[in-house]
C-alpha cells in the first residue's frame, strides 16, 4: 500500500482531512436537497393522478426500494475502485436519474416518474454507501459520530432548502382539480391537464442535473489525500484490496451492533420519511391548519430547518457527550411530539409534528455511527448493510399511507411514533457498550 507522509502524520496527531471533509459535504448537500424534493413532489402527483394516500406513497417505494436492491452494487463499487470513483459514477447515476424526469412530465406517467426515482435513487444509494464510512474515517474514531453529524448537518442545508425552492418552481402554478371534475373531463382533456400540471418539474430537475455533473467533474479532478495506516485505505481508497489481503472468518452477520444498527436505520428512515412525506397533506387537514399545497409546503423548510439547526448543535453536542444517551433522548423526545400532534387539533398538533425535525436531527449519524463502529476490513460491507436498511423508507411510509386511507391521516401518525421507541431502546443499549478511540 501507498501512503503520504503527511497523511500519515495527519492520522498519527488525530487531525481530520478537512479537505475530504469539504468533499463529503458537498455530496451530503446534494442528496438531502434531491431526497427532500419527494415530499413537495408527492402532493403534486397526488393530485394530478387522482392518488390514495397509499398510491401517493409508491413515491417513496420507488425511491427507497433502491436503497435496499443497490446498496450491494454500491457496497462492491466502492471496494473495486474505492471511494472517490465510487462517488463520481454515483453523481452521474442521479444526474440521469433527474434527467428522467424531463419524459416522466412530458408523457404524464406516473410510472415513468416512479422509473426516474428509481434511478436517481441509485445514484444516490452509491453515494451514500462510498460517503458514510468515508467521513467515519478521514479522523480519529472517537468523533466519527461528530463529524457524520457535521456532514448530515449540510444535508439538512438541502432538505431546509428544498420545500422553498419547490414551493416557488413545483407548487406554485399548480392549479389542481377536484377529483369530480377530473372525472367528468374527457381521457384527452384529462392527459392534457397532467401534462401541463406535471410540466413544471422540467426546470428544476434540468438544473439539478447539470449540477450533478458539475460537481462529478469536480470530485474527479480533485486528488485527495490517501488515508492513515489504521484505516486501512489504499491511496486511490479501495477498502476491499486490505479485506482480500488478509484471511478472516468473521462475517457480518456476527456483528449484534451492525444489526441492531441497520434496523435502527430502518425504523430511523420510515419514521422520518412517513411524517415528512404526509406534512404537506396534514397540515392542509381542516382540524389541524387547513393550509393549501403551496403554503404548507414551506412550513416544510421548518421540519428540515430544525433538522439542520439540531444537527449542527449536535455536532458540537456529541464531542463532548457519549453517542447513546444522546440518541436515546433525541428518540424519546419524538416520540413524545408525534404522540402530541395525534392527541390534539389545530396549530398544536401542526407545530409538535413540524418539531420532530429538531428531534430527528442526530439519530442516522449517530445509528450509523455506532453501527460500524469497529468493523475495520468490513466497514464497506458494514455500510452497504446500513445503507440497505434505508428500505425502511419505502416500507414504513407505504403502511402510513395504507393506515391513512383507513383511519385517517391525523391517527395514522402512530406507526412512524413506534418506530422511535426502538431508536429509543438501542440508544440505551449502547451506553454499556465500550467504543474504540
Amino acid at each position: 500500500m501507498i501512503f503520504s507522509v503527511d497523511s500519515e502524520s495527519e492520522a498519527s496527531s488525530g487531525r481530520t482531512d478537512t479537505r475530504a471533509m469539504a468533499v463529503a459535504i458537498a455530496l451530503f448537500f446534494m442528496v438531502g436537497f434531491l431526497t427532500c424534493l419527494n415530499d413537495v413532489i408527492i402532493p403534486h402527483l397526488k393530485s394530478i393522478f387522482e392518488l390514495s394516500y397509499a398510491e401517493a406513497m409508491l413515491v417513496q417505494v420507488a425511491f427507497f426500494s433502491s436503497y435496499f436492491v443497490f446498496s450491494y452494487p454500491g457496497g462492491k463499487l466502492v471496494d473495486l475502485f474505492g471511494y472517490k470513483r465510487a462517488m463520481v459514477s454515483g453523481l452521474l447515476i442521479m444526474a440521469a436519474g433527474a434527467l428522467g424526469f424531463l419524459p416522466a412530465a412530458s408523457y404524464a406517467s406516473f410510472g415513468l416518474f416512479l422509473a426516474a426515482l428509481v434511478v436517481l435513487a441509485a445514484g444516490m444509494t452509491t453515494v451514500q454507501v462510498a460517503a458514510n464510512p468515508y467521513v467515519t474515517i478521514v479522523g480519529p474514531a472517537a468523533t466519527a459520530s461528530s463529524r457524520l453529524n457535521l456532514a448530515q448537518a449540510f444535508n439538512s442545508v438541502g432538505t431546509f432548502i428544498a420545500p422553498f425552492l419547490g414551493a416557488m418552481f413545483i407548487l406554485k402554478g399548480a392549479k389542481p382539480l377536484t377529483p369530480e371534475r377530473l372525472r367528468n373531463m374527457s381521457e384527452a382533456a384529462r392527459q392534457l391537464y397532467r401534462a401541463t400540471e406535471a410540466s413544471s418539474v422540467r426546470l428544476p430537475y434540468i438544473g439539478m442535473a447539470l449540477v450533478l455533473c458539475l460537481l462529478a467533474v469536480g470530485l474527479a479532478a480533485i486528488r485527495l489525500k490517501p488515508q492513515g495506516v489504521e484505516t486501512n485505505v489504499t491511496r486511490d481508497f479501495r477498502p476491499g484490496a486490505y479485506a482480500e489481503a488478509t484471511s478472516h472468518s468473521d462475517s457480518l452477520w456476527r456483528h449484534p451492533w451492525l444489526l441492531a444498527g441497520a434496523i435502527g436505520i430502518f425504523t430511523y428512515v420510515g419514521a422520518e420519511v412517513s411524517i415528512g412525506s404526509l406534512l404537506v397533506n396534514f397540515m392542509g387537514l381542516p382540524n389541524v391548519a387547513g393550509l393549501p399545497e403551496a403554503a404548507a409546503a414551506k412550513y416544510l423548510m421548518v421540519y428540515w430547518g430544525g433538522a439542520m439547526v439540531g444537527r449542527f448543535i449536535g455536532s458540537a453536542v456529541l464531542q463532548r457527550l457519549p453517542t447513546g444517551p444522546v440518541l436515546e433522548f433525541a428518540a424519546l423526545s419524538s416520540f413524545g411530539l408525534v404522540v402530541l400532534s395525534v392527541m390534539t387539533h389545530g396549530h398544536l398538533a401542526m407545530y409538535g409534528a413540524l418539531a420532530v425535525g429538531f428531534c430527528n436531527s442526530i439519530m442516522f449519524p449517530s445509528i450509523f455511527s455506532l453501527g460500524i463502529q469497529g468493523l475495520g476490513p468490513f466497514t464497506s460491507k458494514g455500510s452497504s448493510l446500513m445503507i440497505a436498511a434505508i428500505v425502511g423508507g419505502a416500507i414504513i411510509p407505504l403502511a402510513t399511507g395504507r393506515l391513512a386511507d383507513a383511519v385517517g391521516l391525523h391517527l395514522a401518525f402512530l406507526l412512524p411514533s413506534l418506530c422511535y421507541v426502538y431508536i429509543a431502546c438501542f440508544g440505551f443499549a449502547s451506553k454499556r457498550r465500550t467504543l474504540s478511540c
